[in-house]
């Protein structure tokens, strides 16, 4: 793995392990040893990756799994959109690496990537506080060479989507494109920029939809976006539901039982 010149000259640093359990763990651990980043944590594969939920994250080698350890990134609240800047950052690197697909990239609220309908990226946000100090870890999963076949939602890859991109070169991509996103966000700052953004590459924020929560289910129809980036959900009854997180569906999707 590479880091780009422009990210080198941000002061991001990197560290690449073979094996580890996963490099959202590795970051945080080290911030309690004192790390303070900005800092690239990279592994050729995971025996333990989550994605959202908790839920296995398939981690097999030749798919990238990078996670950038930031201390204090902004006040606590802003913290959470960081989900949409990395988002944006992977949109970028994938769109310049392999020109032919920018037009079938979409991003899916709250942190997936998905490629022709099929997912073939995720983001899972840790954070810890670690002397004293918010250790947040941004955690970027993309299938470059493959992806597993006996997922609900649909999922898809780099090389079968008839990019040639390996891991090593989505990272260098990625981590100078992360330089670009963090500065246009600017510590929550510029988080309407990030937004508007976001929005111009988003799938199913709008029309019928389901949205599974913890707790429940709700079924409205998408609005968009509020200024804080949580999902805007008209209900039947004609309220409107600002909704943090949840996994959403189109009803189109979740009638035809797909919704795991």
């Amino acid at each position: 793995m590479r880091l780009q010149s422009a990210a080198i000259a941000a002061g991001h640093r990197l560290v690449s392990h073979g094996t580890v359990a996963s490099t959202n763990q590795e970051a945080l651990a080290l911030a309690r040893r004192g790390e303070r980043g900005p800092l690239w944590v990279t592994a050729a594969q995971q025996t333990a990756g989550r994605g959202r939920r908790g839920n296995a994250w398939i981690s097999p080698p030749g798919n990238l799994y990078a996670t950038l350890l930031l201390c204090d990134p902004a006040p606590p609240e802003h913290a959470p959109q960081l989900s949409f800047v990395a988002a944006l950052a992977l949109h970028d690197a994938i769109s310049e690496l392999a020109p032919a697909l920018r037009g079938q990239l979409r991003l899916k609220w709250p942190n997936d990537l998905q490629c022709a309908g099929a997912k073939i990226a995720g983001i899972l946000i840790e954070s810890e506080r670690a002397n004293n100090t918010l250790a947040l870890a941004i955690g970027i999963g993309v299938n470059c060479a493959e992806h597993p076949m006996d997922t609900a939602y649909p999922a898809t890859d780099l090389a079968t989507a008839g990019a040639a991109v390996s891991a090593e070169q989505l990272f260098t991509a990625l981590s100078g494109s992360m330089v670009g996103r963090l500065a246009q966000w600017r510590r929550g700052a510029g988080f309407a920029a990030v937004r508007a953004d976001w929005i111009v590459r988003a799938a199913g924020i709008e029309g019928p939809l389901r949205v599974r929560l913890p707790d429940r289910e709700l079924a409205g129809n998408g609005q968009s976006l509020d200024e804080e980036g949580r999902l805007l959900l008209r209900l039947a009854d004609g309220s409107m539901q600002a909704i943090a997180a949840g996994d959403v569906f189109p009803v189109a999707l979740a009638q035809a039982g797909r919704v795991d």
